[in-house]
């Protein structure tokens, strides 16, 4: 039997802090009580009522936290579409870079300085090697996405970056691309970003950690058009790092779980005590503020013009993205449409709470 996040986090939630309380954040105290309040009325109501059976209906708001995996049902398709009015007529390949296993617990203590790291060495790595190229000679567009987890939502901090094989010399006007299956060599991307992430850590005053191995490892795979690997990264941005229809059961205390194993594309299960299974998932909440996705390049919001202009050179006509119609709620008795009434904002529902609960202390 399936269950949510948030009915296993309401029953084990006193335990889960006995146990985790000491490794968690401010942040995780703020997701864990954006989830408990979804769809209740500390996050508000909208009451509505239908004109068929005269009944009155209330509907409570979602929390609109990012990790929640009951919220956020449209960011993901709206982010998509947004990308997908970048794509352009050129061969796409989707580069990964990752850290040793060494360097995770220092990643996981220094977050705020370390994923903008990350990001920072991902995309400086590539646009060196495009600048280098023969075929390109000049800047990349970027679309960069970070995950902190593997597929089994072990703490595995990585960047992903969707880039086309292309480049723009301004000057000259004169679009470059690669037409071939391959972009860069793995080895050399992966070498040259350790070698920018150990700069960048001694600027910072860090130390490498002890035994991390000099060979770190990159990955640089054709995607075709793009529009898959897109697909396939536009599945974390929001709602949390698992989809609740992998928790396949939670009985006596333990959580089971599934995931695609990367490697065989199978299922694989894993069952554990709720508590552990609840850290799995909570440590991957990011820090307050922080983006999980970032454009680069001519793919920079600010470079609309710049990206216009690949777009007449390369003759690309694109249909609008689809407008997205607003759900219209049903009534649960007579299926007509509902009408809303008014609406219990989540501040008044909380002052409302609190001043209930100042007239009972009084």
């Amino acid at each position: 039997m399936m269950s949510s996040l948030a009915a296993i986090l309401r029953d084990q939630q006193t335990d889960f802090i006995r146990d985790y309380g000491a490794r968690m954040r401010g942040v995780h105290h703020r997701a864990i009580a954006h989830i408990l309040a979804c769809h209740t009325p500390q996050c508000g109501e909208i009451h509505s009522h239908c004109k068929d059976c005269q009944q009155d209906t209330v509907h409570y708001c979602s929390c609109g936290d990012r990790f929640c995996p009951a919220c956020q049902h449209n960011a993901n398709s709206d982010w998509l579409a947004r990308q997908q009015q970048k794509l352009l007529p050129v061969n796409y390949y989707l580069v990964t870079f990752t850290v040793p296993r060494q360097l995770r617990p220092f990643i996981w203590h220094h977050q705020r300085w370390a994923y903008p790291a990350l990001f920072d060495c991902a995309v400086a790595t590539l646009q060196s090697f495009f600048t280098r190229d023969k075929k390109l000679q000049g800047n990349a567009g970027l679309t960069a996405v970070l995950h902190t987890h593997a597929r089994n939502l072990d703490y595995h901090p990585h960047v992903h970056l969707i880039v086309p094989a292309g480049s723009l010399n301004k000057r000259r006007n004169l679009w470059r691309e690669k037409n071939s299956k391959y972009l860069f060599k793995t080895d050399n991307l992966a070498e040259v970003f350790r070698a920018k992430f150990i700069q960048a850590l001694t600027q910072a005053g860090y130390r490498l950690p002890y035994q991390c191995p000099k060979k770190w490892n990159a990955d640089c795979e054709c995607v075709g058009s793009g529009n898959s690997a897109l697909t396939y990264l536009a599945r974390y941005l929001y709602r949390g790092v698992i989809s609740e229809d992998n928790i396949l059961s939670y009985q006596h205390g333990r959580v089971t779980f599934r995931y695609k194993n990367s490697s065989t594309k199978q299922y694989q299960r894993i069952t554990e005590p709720a508590v552990d299974f609840l850290w799995r998932v909570l440590q991957h909440v990011l820090p307050k503020g922080f983006r999980r996705t970032r454009d680069y390049g001519f793919l920079h919001g600010n470079a609309r013009r710049t990206l216009l202009r690949i777009q007449l050179l390369l003759k690309v006509r694109l249909s609008p993205p689809p407008s997205r119609q607003q759900s219209k709620k049903c009534c649960p008795h007579w299926q007509g449409q509902l009408h809303i009434i008014w609406v219990k904002h989540r501040w008044e529902a909380t002052t409302a709470k609190q001043s209930a609960h100042l007239k009972r202390t009084n």
